[in-house]
């Protein structure tokens, strides 16, 4: 596998992938313009040391974004050769677990997006599901145990070679402001291994709920219940919690996991209202609050963008 995943066809690829996202860059500074020329000189040798296993991955760059529901999110920035790596890897490993993954889990995959999402959510409610669990799980992506997705990995994965490179870009370093921590669990938001990863791990979940008769929607770590009374709903909460603590060894944040109805539940930004028996989807309070805010903020005088500037914002 592992040479499958430095095919040079497959490293071409990763590269216009690459550049396409552009992104900064990692704490060794380098570009991603500069990519192509480092492939071209340097090919041969980094790809020796990966078979070799002897390559080791450098820290990642920490970054703290805002959420736009309060406090910060934690990224972490790959070199710019790193990502291409996780790249090749994410390719090559994508098709064989993608094909497996469920049909209600719609988050980090080709061909799916968020309006999927919601409409499969309305689907659920016109048949009559209208209590909703919302699960919130408590800073996912820095909290995945590794030992729980690398034994996940190695259901699937026969090549060790293809395994220890994985981990190794699981345990590498976060550097900041000039010093490196460690990571002994997490995959953080930022790198391009990342989301395939968390998909692996909450597939879990997703088998878990369809096992148990559940009908839900998965986003990413996203994700929301769907059953046809209060205490059904506060029921499967109470059992799925334990679940994903016990056997997924993730946190979830009790405060803001929610049971209610439908009309006040949200999901990705939407959330639901009964229109004489037909469900429709409609933006969220919190949702609209934030255009609000944008739009303020764009539009304000003391911005000092022209009013064709601000137009080409909004």
């Amino acid at each position: 596998m592992l040479e499958a995943i430095l095919d040079r066809r497959n490293v071409e690829r990763a590269l216009k992938q690459v550049q396409s996202n552009k992104g900064a860059c990692g704490v060794d500074g380098m570009q991603v313009d500069e990519l192509r020329h480092t492939l071209n000189t340097q090919w041969q040798t980094l790809r020796a040391s990966i078979m070799e296993g002897t390559y080791k991955p450098q820290p990642v760059r920490k970054v703290e974004i805002p959420k736009p529901q309060g406090g910060t999110r934690m990224l972490g920035i790959p070199t710019v050769l790193d990502r291409l790596i996780q790249q090749c890897i994410n390719q090559a490993l994508n098709p064989m677990y993608d094909a497996t993954f469920d049909n209600w889990s719609y988050g980090f995959r080709p061909n799916r997006n968020a309006h999927q999402a919601i409409l499969q959510a309305q689907s659920f409610l016109q048949q009559g599901y209208i209590w909703v669990v919302e699960l919130d799980l408590a800073k996912f992506f820095d909290k995945v145990n590794h030992d729980k997705l690398m034994g996940l990995l190695m259901k699937r994965i026969e090549d060790k070679r293809v395994l220890k490179l994985i981990r190794s870009y699981l345990t590498t370093g976060i550097m900041e402001d000039g010093l490196v921590s460690q990571r002994t669990e997490g995959t953080p938001q930022g790198s391009p291994l990342s989301p395939l990863l968390s998909n692996i791990i909450l597939d879990e979940l997703d088998i878990e709920l369809r096992t148990r008769g559940h009908c839900f929607v998965r986003y990413a770590d996203d994700c929301t219940i769907y059953v046809k009374s209060e205490k059904s709903a506060t029921r499967v909460a109470e059992s799925i919690i334990k679940y994903i603590e016990e056997e997924l060894k993730l946190q979830v944040n009790r405060e803001k996991t929610r049971v209610g109805k439908a009309s006040e539940s949200s999901l990705l930004g939407y959330s639901f209202y009964n229109d004489k028996g037909t469900w429709r989807p409609r933006l969220s309070e919190k949702t609209k609050e934030r255009i609000k805010k944008k739009c303020k903020e764009t539009t304000g005088r003391s911005n000092g963008k022209s009013q064709e500037e601000q137009i080409k914002q909004l």
